[in-house]
């Protein structure tokens, strides 16, 4: 709930119409979104095929594989929850480029922004600075505003999300 109705208000407050979202997974995030025009992005094949399930018939939403990427744009393009899961540099790299380059207006990036590993944390997890890339890479794109997660992680009760929102917007 608590990042829907960050993401809800900001598009309702931007007077966003198209959205795309690189890493919709099953579509539980999206069921509680408002967005007008949706497009939803994965690399899983069964993730879209629960999308496509669960939106069937509404024509305000169309999900693609990542490889299927076509030059779609929209005026709020966002990362939800995957920063974090890109291990690899290259994949890291292309995946970020893809996500500021087809946002006319703004990007929005759930996820960590330190380097910080924690202790036994699994291998499908790398915390970056994506910030620091943002600046050294789309420079045109301004960092406006951050909220930091309602429920941080308690390293205690492994409770919780590591994960803030980034707000950035073109300049």
């Amino acid at each position: 709930m608590f990042k829907a109705e960050v993401l809800n208000a900001f598009v309702k407050e931007q007077g966003v119409d198209r959205v795309i979202e690189y890493g919709c997974g099953d579509g539980n995030q999206l069921s509680l979104a408002e967005y007008p025009i949706y497009t939803g992005f994965d690399v899983s094949d069964r993730a879209l095929e629960l999308c496509e399930a669960r939106f069937a018939g509404d024509t305000s939403k169309t999900f693609k594989r990542m490889d299927a990427y076509d030059g779609e744009r929209a005026d709020l393009t966002l990362s939800l929850d995957v920063v974090y899961h890109l291990v690899e540099d290259p994949v890291f790299e292309a995946y970020m480029a893809r996500l500021f380059d087809s946002a006319d207006d703004h990007v929005i990036i759930y996820a960590s922004n330190s380097e910080k590993q924690l202790p036994d944390q699994a291998p499908h997890v790398r915390h970056r600075v994506f910030t620091d890339w943002v600046a050294a890479h789309r420079p045109q794109w301004v960092l406006t505003r951050q909220v930091p997660n309602r429920y941080p992680f308690d390293p205690a009760t492994e409770t919780g999300s590591f994960a803030d929102f980034f707000f950035f917007e073109r300049r």
